[in-house]
């Protein structure tokens, strides 16, 4: 395995070497550069030497008698594409880091990149409405692009409501490409996965275990817990949600003994580890619960006929969301419209040093997305 890792590192450095000396096709120089920027994060790359810095600026776009917060980044040259980049859930919004960090390598890629504001995402709260915001965000792009297609980008729970913002008849034509990083599609399948760690690989198959992290449980409680009808029981679950976030270990008993009927089936969901009652205990989670998870749940929208083509990128032992999610989203899309890139060096979204696989990976689907630009 080190003999290996060895001729993957040289691997690379004979690729970067290569990018250098300009004996690579330009696009592919560019893609080796926008990797490594990405893997640099906030510090120094090739990329940050050779471009300008690009310009980050605070903006309002208004549709459909709305008006949403967004970034708009503009590249320090002129731009040859446009992005609309989702975050996930993460309580800093537009403001993580990450996210600023990511869209900031966008705009050296020559992208004109819009990040808009979704209050609820950055209140760990996943909801179908957010496909409006997504949705008039694409338009307003579009027309700062005198009307050419734009692009989308969407991280992890962000991929349900951008992948539905996409089925929106005000975006129809604007959207050419979209870029998913771990992303879900089943949503009953995900719900099962989070609370017994177990899911199928197709329909129909046997059940496969897997340890998924506590955080998906939690993240699901604290989404959901606002849509219990009891407040008493939205207050409990809220805090048992915190606690567990907080700490894995954290004693709930206390809470869970004061809930009433609602939040008793929630409970039982949480607590469950047999795979084959998850129907039956999904099926009675109090109405708005089962309403809003319909809603999210891409396998019941008809993505047969979206005419936009998938990059689908996700880590193929995610402990979060599966990687079946994504084989299975590539099968809903219409046929030749998806590519899906399974990548062992993810952390569901969070980037790892990648080695010459996963780099090759990686730099197909940045090679692609580059090549949509215009």
């Amino acid at each position: 395995m080190r003999g290996l890792r060895r001729v993957a590192v040289l691997a690379a450095v004979v690729v970067v070497g290569l990018a250098a000396a300009a004996c690579l096709p330009s696009r592919l120089q560019e893609s080796v550069r926008v990797l490594a920027d990405i893997e640099a994060g906030d510090g120094p790359s090739r990329l940050k030497a050779a471009t300008p810095a690009p310009q980050r600026t605070a903006i309002t776009y208004a549709a459909n008698d709305n008006t949403w917060q967004a970034d708009l980044y503009q590249p320090g040259e002129p731009a040859q594409g446009g992005i609309v980049l989702v975050p996930g859930l993460t309580p800093k919004g537009r403001d993580d880091a990450r996210l600023v960090a990511f869209a900031m390598t966008l705009a050296r890629a020559r992208f004109t990149v819009l990040v808009p504001e979704l209050e609820r995402m950055r209140a760990l709260t996943v909801t179908a409405d957010d496909a409006r915001p997504i949705a008039d965000a694409i338009v307003h792009l579009t027309a700062l692009r005198d009307g050419k297609p734009v692009g989308i980008a969407a991280v992890s729970f962000g991929v349900g409501p951008a992948v539905l913002a996409l089925q929106d008849p005000e975006t129809e034509g604007h959207v050419r490409f979209a870029m998913t990083i771990g992303g879900y599609y089943d949503l009953a399948d995900l719900v099962t996965f989070v609370t017994t760690g177990a899911y199928r690989d197709a329909e129909g198959t046997g059940w496969r275990r897997r340890p998924p992290k506590h955080y998906g449980k939690w993240i699901f409680i604290l989404s959901n817990a606002p849509r219990v009808a009891d407040i008493n029981d939205r207050v409990l679950l809220t805090e048992m949600a915190r606690r567990r976030l907080e700490d894995a270990t954290a004693p709930v008993d206390d809470l869970a003994a004061g809930l009433g009927a609602e939040g008793q089936a929630v409970y039982r969901l949480l607590i469950n580890d047999d795979p084959e009652r998850a129907p039956a205990l999904l099926a009675a989670l109090p109405p708005a619960m089962t309403s809003e998870i319909d809603r999210l749940d891409l396998k019941r929208h008809d993505l047969s006929r979206l005419a936009v083509d998938f990059v689908i990128v996700h880590d193929r032992n995610d402990r979060i969301i599966p990687e079946t999610h994504a084989l299975a989203l590539a099968a809903a899309l219409p046929p030749g419209r998806a590519r899906v890139l399974l990548i062992d060096s993810l952390d569901h979204a969070q980037p790892k040093p990648t080695d010459l696989f996963d780099g090759l990976k990686l730099l197909e689907a940045i090679y692609t997305v580059l090549g949509m630009r215009e």
